[in-house]
């Protein structure tokens, strides 16, 4: 297996080292001095750590630091490329491939790759062949390669390594049937806290700590961050948002019971409410188009070319979402709300309606210091996400 982030082995000495890259992961370049006041360590330990970690390649000097007086301390920073990691957004009927450096630059990725994402053996073997093929042809180091890291939708436990939702036909942890196929370090996680904590890194995180993320997309999910870190619950199942009993209706949800939010609140309601319309004679932009002119993207193109019709049905959706993100404010007393997903590409039309249904339904003393947005990732969230988990298990 290649070489994975081993900092001499183990004990105090390693420990101090991960700190440092921490550090460095987070603040940039900085000086001895600097490190051993922030991290709290004598100036004797950083500067050993510092020329094991120069040794070992994984930082680099960065020229002095400009001052006014006396000698110039020499400022260290990480090398981007002491360390990459790969991220595997599992799609329905394809995936996104990223490979990250250590700085977290995105420096390699494939879009919509087809791939047959079906629960069994062989759609593991196609998986692991594309994923293969990814890294083979990077120009990498590959024994640089510190951890391989997959987001699927569905209930995915991180810790055990089964997700139960695909891919679980074996009695083995899905982490180990695809390690001993790539050779490499990897693990798992829900597709919506892949992308939440892309959005908390790099998205439109402002210094806040208490962070709710709703995947708005076909399903609905959300990620719960809570101080600063992803909160998984018991078994890895929290933030089943979508599949919380809301409706007395007879709309049956793909997970099997009636009444759930995602049936009236998500890309699948959207889309089911539209064609419904569409099919009861009124009119629309979306019959002059041709292919599927019910997808979720002709549906959003629609709303952003301001077809009466489609905007009309995502204003809809947005209200009975927004009664749910109320419920989660009264909740959670988050910091800020970010709303990603296919949906968030609806913008304004989607995020107004949200808002006036979190001000209806909610604690007007609660909601006050709760800041409601759209994703910055966008569609790049989940990859994103997932790169930049791996280096977190890493570091951690």
């Amino acid at each position: 297996m290649p070489n994975t982030f081993n900092l001499c082995g183990e004990g105090k000495n390693a420990t101090f080292k991960k700190d440092i890259i921490k550090y460095f992961v987070t603040n940039g370049n900085s000086t001895i001095q600097e490190l051993a006041k922030d991290i709290s360590l004598s100036i004797p330990t950083v500067t050993k750590a510092v020329s094991e970690l120069l040794e070992l390649g994984y930082i680099e000097e960065y020229g002095k630091q400009e001052t006014n007086e006396g000698r110039r301390p020499i400022l260290y920073g990480l090398n981007p490329d002491s360390g990459f990691f790969v991220g595997v957004e599992i799609k329905v009927g394809f995936i996104n491939l990223g490979l990250m450096n250590f700085r977290g630059d995105l420096v390699e990725l494939d879009d919509n790759v087809p791939c047959h994402t079906e629960n069994t053996m062989e759609s593991v073997d196609e998986l692991c062949k594309l994923v293969k093929q990814f890294i083979d042809k990077s120009e990498i180091d590959k024994s640089r390669i510190q951890e391989v890291m997959f987001c699927i939708s569905g209930r995915v436990n991180s810790s055990s390594g089964y997700s139960h939702t695909i891919y679980n036909f074996s009695e083995q942890p899905l982490t180990r049937l695809l390690s001993d196929r790539l050779g490499y370090q990897v693990d798992i996680e829900n597709d919506t806290r892949a992308f939440a904590y892309g959005e908390y890194i790099k998205g439109v995180v402002r210094g806040e700590r208490d962070v709710l993320f709703i995947n708005a997309s076909w399903g609905l999910g959300l990620g719960i961050i809570i101080d600063g870190e992803l909160y998984r619950g018991k078994s890895g199942f929290a933030g089943e948002f979508g599949h919380t009993h809301m409706f007395d209706n007879d709309i049956l949800c793909h997970c099997g019971k009636k009444g759930c939010l995602e049936t009236e609140a998500s890309g699948s309601a959207l889309q089911r409410i539209v064609r419904n319309r569409i099919e009861e004679g009124e009119s629309s932009f979306l019959t002059n188009h041709t292919g599927d002119i019910y997808s979720l993207e002709s549906i959003i193109d629609a709303i952003n070319d301001e077809d009466p019709l489609c905007i009309d049905v995502v204003e809809h959706v947005g209200l009975r979402l927004g009664e749910s993100v109320a419920n989660l404010i009264n909740l959670f007393n988050p910091e800020l709300v970010v709303i990603g997903g296919v949906l968030s590409r609806a913008g304004e039309f989607l995020l107004q309606a949200v808002s006036a249904s979190v001000r209806k339904y909610s604690l007007s003393i609660v909601n006050r210091d709760t800041r409601l947005c759209l994703s910055k990732l966008n569609e790049r969230g989940g990859i994103i996400g997932t790169c930049l988990l791996a280096r977190k298990i890493v570091l951690d």
